[in-house]
């Protein structure tokens, strides 16, 4: 896992307040998917416990694996009791206990391509799910989003996440839909969409920009800057639309 991903320790009490949760249609999908009762899961990255709440809800005895001290501790403030967090990244999790549900909320992208399937099938049972769900958070007002966008580009050309094998936006399959159809680990590849809007003030829209990396990774100075020049153009309340894009596979029986 990259040092970039790391560095969201340092936002992690931002990251709390200013990350939307999971809708419970989340859950209601991925075990309509699974066809069963999920029981066990391992959450990869999973950061202050945003999708951990939302799994461990529902009575899913969940695992959340996490490799910055500074989110874990976090997570750790706001999730039920009997969920087990580990300070780990994805590729230091050893095989041993089977899950009924390996998933990752928004941070499948940061983990190592290397081995990344067949280190997610070994964490599972023949038979379970492999879940990964994220989206952009986009200005819904397209004359808003475009005066956003001229006052970020001295500082930010973009500030969404490209595919990380290249898949473009219009495809009909993203990544890591893409991924998951090539890998021999899993089957019954599906991809969904959840709508999902937002209604946020100015202030705390700031505070979710200051959460994302394209920002963080900027100078202090430049950072304070930049969100300036975005506060001026941007009425009291903006409107969101924060779509969750939800990628399911089936680990293969025969694996």
């Amino acid at each position: 896992m990259s040092d970039r991903a790391l560095s969201f320790g340092v936002r992690a009490e931002s990251y709390e307040r200013f990350r939307p949760g999971y809708p419970v249609e989340l859950f209601d999908l991925v075990r309509a998917y699974a066809g069963r009762p999920i029981r066990t899961a391992l959450e990869i990255g999973a950061g202050t416990g945003k999708a951990t709440r939302l799994f461990a809800r529902q009575g899913v005895a969940v695992t959340a694996t996490e490799p910055d001290g500074a989110m874990l501790a976090e997570l750790s403030k706001h999730v039920p009791a009997d969920v087990k967090a580990v300070r780990a990244a994805f590729e230091d999790v050893r095989p041993g206990e089977k899950y009924g549900l390996v998933y990752a909320a928004a941070a499948l992208h940061w983990t190592d391509p290397e081995g990344r399937w067949s280190r997610a099938a070994a964490l599972l049972e023949p038979g379970g799910v492999f879940a990964s769900f994220g989206g952009q958070f986009q200005l819904a007002d397209p004359t808003v989003e475009e005066a956003v966008r001229a006052a970020r580009s001295p500082f930010v050309e973009s500030d969404e996440i490209p595919s990380p094998d290249g898949t473009p936006p219009g495809h009909d399959m993203q990544w890591p839909g893409t991924e998951l159809q090539r890998s021999e680990w899993f089957t019954d590849v599906q991809q969904a969409v959840i709508e999902r809007h937002l209604t946020m003030s100015v202030r705390d829209y700031i505070g979710h920009l200051s959460t994302v990396s394209a920002y963080f990774a900027l100078p202090a100075p430049e950072r304070t800057q930049v969100f300036g020049e975005i506060l001026q153009v941007l009425p009291e309340t903006v409107e969101i639309a924060a779509d969750l894009t939800v990628h399911l596979a089936r680990r293969g029986n025969e694996q």
